[in-house]
């Protein structure tokens, strides 16, 4: 049986949009927590000349972001703000009678350190770094949408388009190749069928399934979750529903959904999404659902050990944590000293317990050669918020090679040697809460698209006519760079959990105010006068949202497709 890590790494844009906490802060802290980490680690496992294959996704919007030279800026402040913290913590721990804590302080400052010299190793370049054990065969990158737009629920057939186009070529653009496999937003999906999920809002009429968009771009290969393939039922991301279901309410519109019952196809291969023997072919991972549970779940799974650092738990003006979970019930105020040395142990035990573990299901399963057992995370699970996770993989990795019937690869890796025969129309559905598009879609979120799809349409009609004129090119260019910026699926995710709704409406309000400005430039009706203050705030929004250069190449491509 063959394994697929598939890791997803994805942040919102959030350079050049204020620091702490949802700013800068929040993509510094990703690296130095996760991205460097986990370079570390895929590093050491090369000098040890151990396979390592992740398939590891890098959205477009992320990618842009740390090829930024704004980031290496702010990562060098954001290492001088740690090791601050780290010189000035003695002194406070002295005040509250803490000394008991200085050696983390140590423990910290090394750590620091060590991540900040491999950053000045690797010139700040990360996606450098990636992509050159790409190209040692090391690791496979795949990409994603744009700015990872929820894609069923956009309102054009453009706008789908326009989210891959832009997530195929930006791949091309900074990671030198052509990305095989998509990481679709969520894992949503939508069969071809009739749309209309706001009755009375949407319009209702056919559309297509996602598979087609993805092939016509150019994927090979995408992912869905458990239920979605009827191989089980919905997971969500940590296996524990009940946290969020109340909040969103799932019998909202695009909330509700029927289980699939008894499994009817197998978790444990990959499937042909669409006409057999068609170039346009597409095949789809599916999430296993016994191994991802030992991973993603706080609850059911291994980050909840109590030897693990407490995520929640940070002493203040510092940052620093100090504390480890010691127990799923204990309060935070009675949490106990962090022992790294008995969490890297742990992390190890771990990893021979997860080795087994897909020794167990392909015996279990009757999982043959040609059988694969995907399991995909969000990399910042790994080092952010389960700090041992990335120390669980390296250990992991090193375990797979003695553990029989069970081998490493990418997800085209396993295309290569068995690839997709068995034919399946997935259902509609993604691998958040409730299986559904309803943590997306729900009473608290109606209104962003409500606001979206009329901004869809008014920028669909002013793309054309534009893209005729020199004057206007630069003018449409920012109003699609803030219309795949409003479209991103973290605004209704952060609304939906509740955890930051205020930040989230904001982006998304400014993205569309700026979109609706531009947009309003380009109307048969506007004057030399509104055209003069359209250039010049393009000229304020490219300094602050600067990415994808040539999204005019993709608005002219999809415009030639539809």
């Amino acid at each position: 049986m063959h394994f697929v890590l598939t890791l997803h790494s994805h942040l919102p844009y959030v350079l050049n949009h204020g620091r702490w906490p949802h700013g800068s802060d929040w993509l510094c802290e990703a690296t130095m927590d996760t991205y460097l980490p986990l370079l570390e680690a895929l590093l050491e496992l090369e000098e040890e000349d151990t396979v390592s294959p992740v398939t590891l996704g890098i959205t477009p919007v992320l990618a842009n972001q740390l090829a930024n030279p704004r980031f290496r800026e702010e990562m060098d402040s954001f290492f001088r703000q740690r090791l601050k913290a780290c010189d000035e913590a003695p002194a406070s721990l002295a005040e509250t009678g803490d000394q008991d804590l200085l050696t983390l302080v140590d423990y910290w400052r090394a750590r620091f350190l060590r991540l900040q010299g491999l950053f000045e190793e690797i010139d700040g370049d990360l996606l450098g770094a990636f992509r050159r054990l790409e190209e040692d065969a090391r690791l496979e990158i795949i990409s994603s949408a744009a700015t990872h737009g929820f894609l069923p629920l956009l309102g054009r057939e453009e706008s789908v388009r326009l989210q891959l186009a832009v997530g195929f070529s930006e791949h091309q653009r900074l990671l030198g190749r052509e990305p095989r496999g998509c990481w679709a937003p969520e894992c949503a999906y939508r069969p071809g069928g009739e749309w209309n999920p706001i009755p009375g809002v949407s319009r209702n009429r056919h559309r297509d399934g996602l598979e087609n968009f993805l092939s016509e771009a150019g994927f090979r290969y995408f992912f869905i979750d458990t239920h979605m393939a009827e191989a089980g039922e919905a997971l969500g991301w940590s296996g524990d529903l009940s946290q969020i279901t109340e909040r969103i309410h799932p019998e909202s519109e695009g909330g509700s959904r029927e289980r699939t019952g008894t499994p009817a196809r197998s978790a444990y291969q990959a499937y042909y999404v669409g006409e057999p023997g068609s170039e346009k072919g597409l095949a789809a991972f599916v999430r296993e659902p016994e191994a991802s549970m030992q991973v993603w779940s706080r609850q059911l799974g291994y980050p909840g050990d109590g030897s693990y650092l407490e995520f929640h738990k940070i002493r203040w003006p510092s940052g620093l944590k100090y504390w480890g979970v010691t127990g799923p019930e204990v309060d935070l105020g009675d949490k106990a000293p962090y022992q790294p040395a008995d969490a890297r142990y742990r992390a190890s035990d771990h990893a021979t317990h997860f080795a087994g573990l897909l020794g167990h299901i392909q015996r279990k399963a009757r999982v043959g050669p040609s059988g694969v057992a995907m399991a995909p995370f969000d990399t910042e699970l790994f080092g952010h918020w389960w700090f041992e996770g990335v120390d669980f993989l390296r250990e992991l990795f090193n375990r797979l090679p003695f553990r029989e019937g069970v081998v490493a690869v990418t997800a085209s890796e396993h295309l290569e040697s068995f690839p997709a025969e068995a034919a399946i129309r997935p259902l509609e559905g993604s691998w958040g809460a409730n299986g559904d598009f309803s943590m997306w879609l729900n009473e608290g979120t109606r209104w962003t698209w409500e606001r979206l799809w009329p901004l869809e349409d008014r920028f669909w009609e002013a793309a054309k006519r534009a893209l005729d004129s020199e004057e206007t090119k630069p003018i449409l260019a920012q109003a699609a760079r803030q219309l795949l910026l409003a479209q991103s699926s973290d605004w209704q995710f952060m609304i939906s959990t509740g955890a930051v709704p205020d930040y989230a409406e904001k982006r998304f309000n400014v993205h569309c105010d700026d979109a609706e400005m531009l947009l309003g430039a380009l109307a048969p009706t506007a004057t030399r006068e509104d055209l003069a203050n359209a250039l010049e705030r393009v000229h304020e929004l490219q300094d602050r949202d600067d990415l994808f250069p040539n999204i005019l190449d993709s608005v002219e491509k999809v415009l030639t497709q539809g």
